[in-house]
């Protein structure tokens, strides 16, 4: 791929997940991206085959910025019980500081043009890692990994969605955090 065909990917990318989080996947169409994007209907078709195609292009740039932002903020991580309260604080920083990845995230699901629901332990995995860490270290609660990492996962999502509703809400990650905190 030359460099002006990897740009213009790259742009029709930005215009899709500008325009999703903007309508949503039902009135996202070809026609509407190639107009934000300045080109033909056919320039979009050759860079992507159909309209799912390029949602899920622009769903796995989201994902990968966010996987990346929190995989570094949990690397840093002074020790487990730091990364575990990383991971909630980053997820909740950069989805609330890029409400358009956190749209394009939901409708992309919500659409099925995705299937990333279809692979659960993807997401609860890592995540009950940390909390197996940080229950090792005495800084994290007792109880099922898998359930707690679940748990975790759903207050977020449900802390996400509100801010999406009412941008002027900022949720506290403290808040999810008591969750898995230690008992006493």
């Amino acid at each position: 791929m030359t460099f002006t065909e990897d740009a213009r990917r790259r742009q029709l990318v930005d215009v899709t997940i500008a325009l999703v989080a903007e309508h949503g996947y039902g009135r996202c169409s070809l026609a509407r991206i190639a107009e934000a994007a300045g080109v033909t209907k056919g320039a979009v078709l050759y860079h992507f085959r159909t309209k799912d195609a390029v949602v899920r292009a622009a769903y796995a740039h989201v994902l990968e910025a966010l996987v990346a932002a929190v995989g570094d903020a949990v690397d840093a991580a002074a020790g487990p019980g730091e990364a575990l309260r990383a991971y909630v604080t980053t997820m909740l920083g950069h989805l609330g500081a890029n409400p358009e990845h956190a749209r394009v995230l939901a409708d992309s699901l919500d659409a099925a043009v995705v299937h990333d629901r279809d692979d659960r332990p993807a997401r609860w995995r890592p995540v009950a890692a940390l909390v197996e860490a940080a229950q090792a270290n005495g800084e994290c609660g007792p109880g099922d990994p898998r359930t707690l990492a679940v748990a975790l996962g759903g207050a977020i999502d449900g802390l996400v969605a509100e801010r999406l509703a009412d941008p002027s809400f900022v949720p506290d990650p403290e808040v999810a955090l008591r969750l898995v905190a230690p008992v006493g």
